[in-house]
């Protein structure tokens, strides 16, 4: 008869499963063939096997209700001998993992978000970014055990990384295997885990990663750093970075598409008559020529001095867009010129109109000029 997996933990049968957990840590920890010596080896085989099936609920309650043996629980069905050596052949081979899992594994890529001038959309730039992430041990180099010392062969799996659990069905005795429960199915143990990092193989760090922002990228664009992200557990191999370009909020202009826009407050008088404004451009200082009779909202383009255009060459255009100021107080001698002005453009009595009718006070004024 087997001894009872419930009294090998030290639990009662109602125990839950961090119960069961936390006696299967101790016991595990006392009895271990590395630990304790290689004559508790059978003794810590029996914990390990009873820890697996107790802390699966489908399994545990297969054998609430008398379904699992364990490992060498052959009594009572000898009857099946022969279909139990059919399926432990068959079993072993299906549920065979291909040897012991490594522990390295690929760490988590990362997210980070830059904030940059709108000189850096329109020219690029090798931008710096700070993250804090998990680095490789420094101290192990990722291999998780303290320096001069090694990982031990597991002596319950045998380096294997699985052990073979015995069930029985309706049609025998089913031999499976699965991650041994001692080693995690890495097939070693680490009795002298890296005191730095604590047999994990990586430590957080904060470091500093050169980005190169080409010119012309949106905002909201992401740039894949391939290998710059965080490092994985055991040595494994890093994730991809993730950085977020996003735009900063320009005093002069705004972006749209591979243009540059910016609007242009002038006096009515300067937008009738005409004049050159110098604008402050992301290139320097250029001349903006206002010809007489500009009308409201539109826009002096020169080429060549917008956003570069990503990947491709050549730079958008800027766009000075021509707001006219129109007086909200004047003097008496302002208002007799101005009045004198619309008598002499017969437009004392002004009508409405819509359309392509409502040439407008300035198309008149322009006409005249070329005229």
């Amino acid at each position: 008869m087997s001894e009872d997996y419930y009294d090998i933990l030290g639990v009662d049968r109602d125990a839950s499963a961090d119960q069961i957990k936390r006696a299967y840590r101790k016991l595990s920890r006392k009895y271990h063939p590395d630990i304790a010596g290689v004559e508790y080896e059978e003794e810590f085989k029996k914990i390990s096997v009873a820890y697996e099936t107790l802390s699966n609920p489908k399994k545990r309650q297969s054998y609430d209700m008398g379904g699992a043996t364990g490992m060498g629980g052959m009594g009572g069905m000898g009857g099946f001998g022969g279909f139990g050596d059919l399926f432990e052949t068959f079993f072993s081979a299906a549920g065979a993992t291909g040897g012991p899992v490594p522990r390295g594994r690929r760490g988590q890529d990362t997210l980070t978000v830059i904030e940059v001038g709108l000189e850096t959309i329109a020219f690029g730039s090798r931008e710096e970014v700070t993250i804090d992430t998990a680095v490789r041990c420094p101290t192990c180099d990722g291999t998780c055990v303290k320096p001069g010392t090694s990982p031990r062969t597991c002596t319950s799996c045998n380096g294997s990384g699985t052990v073979r659990q015995m069930q029985r069905s309706l049609l025998g005795n089913i031999m499976t295997q699965a991650p041994c429960p001692a080693c995690g199915g890495h097939g070693t143990i680490i009795p002298d885990p890296c005191e730095e990092c604590g047999g994990e193989g990586r430590v957080h760090a904060r470091r500093k990663i050169a980005v190169d922002v080409p010119a012309g990228i949106e905002n909201g664009t992401r740039i894949r750093l391939s290998g710059q992200g965080e490092a994985g557990p055991g040595g494994g191999a890093h994730g991809d970075l993730y950085v977020e370009v996003r735009e900063k909020p320009h005093p002069v202009f705004r972006r749209q598409g591979d243009d540059l826009v910016a609007d242009l407050y002038v006096p009515m008088t300067a937008a009738a008559l005409g004049t050159t404004i110098t604008l402050d451009t992301l290139d320097g200082p250029e001349d903006i020529v206002i010809q007489p009779g500009t009308q409201p909202g539109e826009e002096v383009k020169i080429d060549g001095l917008g956003v570069g255009r990503l990947h491709r060459r050549g730079r958008g255009r800027l766009r000075a867009r021509i707001n006219v100021e129109v007086p909200t107080s004047l003097s008496d001698k302002q208002r007799e010129l101005l009045q004198q002005l619309a008598e002499l453009r017969d437009e004392e009595r002004v009508e409405a109109k819509t359309g392509a009718d409502n040439a407008g006070f300035f198309s008149n004024l322009r006409d005249k000029f070329t005229k």
